[in-house]
């Protein structure tokens, strides 16, 4: 026969494993909640400008788009900075350019030139004024190429340009160049202005870019 003094430290046993058990079970569903928790409250890393990926140390973040047909504007982003835009009413037909500080990033001037309707006389002027150094953005919007002749072309190239030459009536283009660069620029596209492939009736589809500028060290 089991004496009652038996049964109690059995009773009393049993209730203290059950009562660990349960804390323990209590402790990870704790654990388990702050954990997900975490993970669900996270926020994905928010790179400049929307970039894919973050820039290396010592270059600048940039992310652009043509405009889309004459309709929408080109627009440029500098190092988290909305630079140029229909939003911020400073682009235009033509070709629309920024010039940046080469080693501080800082946006010095933007303009644009209308080269369906105006003159390329004062283009070319912009672009013999462009100092060393000086990192240069453009973008096309609507027609980039009626007024453009063989002397702003070659000053685009110089600049990096590859596709300069080609650019044609209404076709979208996409640049990001330097004065006094030894080398073509890996940052430029370039689509041409064709019935067949077209993605706007009279235009091509928008081009956009992303990329790392390396800044410039002395």
């Amino acid at each position: 026969m089991v004496r009652p003094g038996g049964i109690l430290k059995v009773v009393t046993l049993v209730s203290a494993i059950l009562l660990v058990a349960f804390l323990a079970f209590q402790l990870l569903e704790i654990n388990g909640d702050f954990k997900w928790g975490n993970m669900i409250s996270a926020k994905p890393v928010k790179h400049k400008c929307g970039l894919s990926k973050a820039c290396p140390p010592e270059h600048f973040a940039f992310k652009m788009a043509s405009g889309a047909a004459s309709v929408v504007g080109p627009r440029m982003c500098l190092e988290d900075n909305l630079i140029m835009s229909g939003v911020k009413n400073n682009v235009g037909r033509g070709i629309n350019i920024a010039l940046i500080d080469g080693k501080t990033g800082t946006v010095i001037q933007t303009a644009f030139f209308d080269m369906w309707g105006g003159d390329v006389a004062p283009f070319i002027k912009f672009l013999k004024e462009i100092q060393d150094g000086v990192v240069v953005m453009m973008a096309s919007f609507d027609d980039p190429a009626t007024k453009l002749n063989d002397e702003a072309r070659k000053l685009i190239a110089d600049l990096g340009s590859s596709s300069v030459g080609n650019l044609g009536f209404r076709d979208n283009w996409i640049f990001v160049g330097g004065k006094g660069i030894k080398t073509k620029s890996p940052f430029e596209q370039h689509i041409k202005n064709k019935a067949e492939t077209n993605k706007f009736e009279g235009w091509p589809e928008v081009l956009e870019m992303e990329g790392c500028i390396p800044r410039r060290l002395n």
